[in-house]
């Protein structure tokens, strides 16, 4: 990508007209150099409105992340949970754009990058959810970022991880008032029905030895009419949800102390000892759900809980069964 396409972006993040003239003084280029840049823009899906005699202008002002801003926010919750270690416990790497942050962290772990490093991109522009998905994010449409944490238990003691960075999720967004959040096992958020954010964890070690896992989360933050109609699926953004605004430095801030919390409580009691509060706030606790597994089947059942391995309990025709894996649906569930 052109290397003066996210310097000119974030002049024009205020949301206002800039002119060609005025952004090519200050970037010390000329015009043409400017209208090439956005040209890449474009390419990365980036709308960029452009008016004779005005300039050019974002559809409307980002907040872009920046790296003392998100910091300040650990700080600052870092005090008020009189957790002081945090203050300088994540090494937090901000990206204009990736194709992919937990991607990008996957080919870091063998070259042994460090404990709690945070990578965030402004725009991710080929982010992965399950079972293939893709997420579809644009400039200031979504927060997206990933947390490399090493444990020194091996992958097959990590089950019910998911769940865990769910409940951090959950009371980052409690904190901002967003109270209606629920989960959705085994990894979303929902308001309602609609997905406001999304997990997703890969594992790499041994399976008896020590692991490691990048956990990838995805929230919508102001999402636009093109890239809703592209998501396959109801969704919903903190824009709509939210009951003030929300700087998403801040937003990260948070949600980073409220998994450096979750996740020690993880490696010391597994996901027993956060059982009961995922199940509080489990969107479809005793509801008639369809469970949609891998290998195609579709099972009725009433949902009963969660096992302390975080698998779901759902009580069928054939008694109750646990599932591992799968997907809830409420698709013909009367």
């Amino acid at each position: 990508m052109n290397a003066l396409t996210f310097p000119i972006l974030k002049l024009l993040a205020d949301g206002k007209f800039h002119s060609g003239e005025d952004i090519a003084q200050q970037l010390k280029v000329s015009r043409a150099t400017v209208w090439n840049a956005l040209q890449d823009a474009g390419t990365l899906g980036i709308e960029i409105f452009s008016v004779r005699g005005r300039g050019y202008k974002l559809p409307q002002a980002v907040t872009l992340l920046d790296a003392q801003a998100v910091l300040g926010a650990i700080r600052e919750q870092a005090v008020l949970s009189t957790i002081s270690e945090q203050r300088a416990f994540f090494k937090l790497e901000i990206h204009d754009y990736l194709e992919s942050t937990n991607t990008y962290l996957m080919k870091k772990i063998s070259s042994g990058h460090a404990h709690a490093s945070c990578v965030v991109a402004n725009l991710q522009t080929n982010g992965r959810g399950r079972r293939g998905r893709t997420w579809q994010a644009g400039l200031g449409a979504s927060l997206t970022f990933s947390l490399l944490w090493r444990f020194q238990c091996g992958a097959a003691a990590l089950s019910g991880l998911s769940l865990a960075v769910g409940i951090s999720l959950i009371r980052a967004l409690h904190h901002f008032g967003i109270t209606q959040a629920q989960l959705k096992w085994p990894n979303d958020i929902l308001i309602g029905r609609e997905k406001l954010a999304g997990i997703l964890i890969e594992l790499q070690g041994d399976m008896e030895g020590p692991s490691t896992a990048v956990i990838g989360v995805g929230i919508n933050l102001n999402l636009s009419t093109k890239i809703k109609q592209q998501i396959d699926q109801p969704a919903i953004d903190l824009a709509s949800a939210a009951p003030q605004t929300i700087n998403p430095n801040e937003l990260l801030g948070v949600l980073l102390n409220h998994l450096a919390e979750v996740l020690r409580s993880f490696e010391l009691q597994g996901f027993t000892s956060l059982r009961d509060e995922w199940t509080k706030h489990h969107a479809y606790h005793q509801q008639q759900v369809r469970m949609l597994l891998p290998d195609g089947r579709e099972i009725l059942g009433v949902v009963q809980g969660i096992t302390e391995d975080g698998n779901l309990l759902v009580e069928t025709t054939s008694g109750l069964q646990k599932f591992a894996s799968g997907e809830i649906s409420l698709r013909g569930v009367v």
